[in-house]
């Protein structure tokens, strides 16, 4: 102790109140460790025994729609097709197919939308087949799924306009008529079946009556019908003067190959009125003339025009007489058939510009070896 201080002795917790004090400190952190549990604190993973797994399943390809639609008729000889799809279809995928084949280009319009442009016109008349193929060597999308199964789809392409058929023959010389287009422009390919605005005029003054009366712009008359024959027979179809497919076909070929008619356009006039006569036009001249007979009374000559169908340099002609007797007569020469069994042909009589046959127009057989020629199939003749 030091000198002159005072100290009083230091005083000891009892044991007792120690024990308490720890306890309160021990309390105090376990009361802090809930509160940071309840707090949020990070807690040790537990494995879920039964853990939920999800998967993408993904969508397959479908067709979805097409024009034309499949089926339908009428169409436009230069409508694009297209076909829509569920998803976007893959720029590697093959491209349809068209039958019968049309010139023309598939492109993929929208991701998922293919469609064909054609660059030629589809054939008046014609039933059209789009195939869509299918599987691995089909039409994919841009995910990798392929069509399931392949699909066709058939359209039928509108009937061809009378008035652009005119146009066309007029243009390839089956008629003896020019057109002129509107547009001094080439047409294009495309559009080659639609009628075009333009011009017709005759290709020849002074064409006989009979003949300039017969045209009629957009109707489908003998005229026009004898000029499909004329066609049809110099392109080896059968000379029935119906203008279908086949027909259009051959047309639109000629016309975009420049294949004009480089035969003359003849037509053929019968007289009745005495003394009958057969005048020829070949290019709108007068070409031949001759005396002739046409059908008796009982048997007559039916008045109109109408187109040599059937030609013979000599056949056998059978039949009955007004009276009800028979003929068989073998080696008619030169025979131009234009109405049933009436005839232009070479018979042997004594005279002629008068009635004598049964129906038929005879000639003398020099003359008719004249006339043969200038008959072909198509050829119009007017009796009257």
């Amino acid at each position: 102790m030091g000198r002159g201080a005072t100290t009083e002795p230091r005083r000891r917790l009892p044991f007792f109140a120690l024990f308490i004090a720890l306890s309160i400190v021990a309390a105090a952190g376990i009361g802090v460790t809930v509160s940071n549990r309840l707090a949020g604190a990070a807690q040790p993973a537990v494995s879920d025994p039964h853990p939920v797994v999800t998967t993408t399943v993904a969508q397959p390809l479908q067709f979805v729609s097409s024009f034309p639609a499949s089926g339908a008729a009428d169409i436009s000889s230069n409508s694009a097709i297209t076909l829509t799809f569920s998803l976007p279809i893959s720029p590697s995928s093959p491209m349809p197919v068209l039958s019968p084949a049309v010139q023309g280009t598939w492109n993929q319009s929208q991701p998922e939308t293919l469609t064909f442009t054609p660059t030629q016109s589809f054939v008046p008349f014609t039933k059209e087949v789009v195939t869509v193929p299918a599987g691995d060597s089909g039409i994919v999308s841009s995910s990798g799924q392929y069509l399931q199964s392949s699909l066709s789809i058939p359209f039928t392409i509108a009937p061809g306009s009378v008035l652009r058929l005119q146009q066309l023959l007029a243009e390839l010389g089956y008629l003896p008529l020019n057109f002129v287009p509107q547009d001094a422009q080439a047409i294009p390919a495309g559009q080659m079946a639609i009628p075009q605005a333009g011009s017709f005029s005759w290709k020849w003054l002074n064409l006989p009556q009979p003949l300039t009366s017969l045209w009629s712009p957009g109707a489908y008359n003998v005229m026009t019908k004898g000029a499909v024959m004329q066609f049809e027979n110099q392109v080896g179809l059968a000379a029935d003067g119906i203008a279908g497919p086949e027909v259009w076909s051959h047309l639109l070929a000629a016309v975009a190959g420049g294949k004009t008619n480089s035969a003359p356009y003849d037509y053929v006039t019968v007289t009745k009125a005495l003394p009958q006569h057969v005048t020829v036009y070949s290019n709108g001249q007068v070409a031949f003339v001759t005396l002739a007979n046409t059908g008796v009374s009982a048997a007559q000559t039916v008045n109109g025009t109408f187109p040599v169908y059937l030609r013979f340099k000599s056949t056998t002609m059978k039949g009955t007489n007004p009276n009800g007797t028979t003929y068989d007569d073998h080696n008619v020469p030169w025979v131009s058939y234009f109405n049933g069994s009436q005839g232009l042909h070479g018979f042997v009589r004594a005279g002629y510009g008068y009635p004598q046959s049964d129906g038929c127009v005879e000639m003398p057989v020099a003359s008719a070896a004249k006339v043969w020629p200038l008959t072909p199939i198509g050829t119009l003749v007017t009796v009257g």
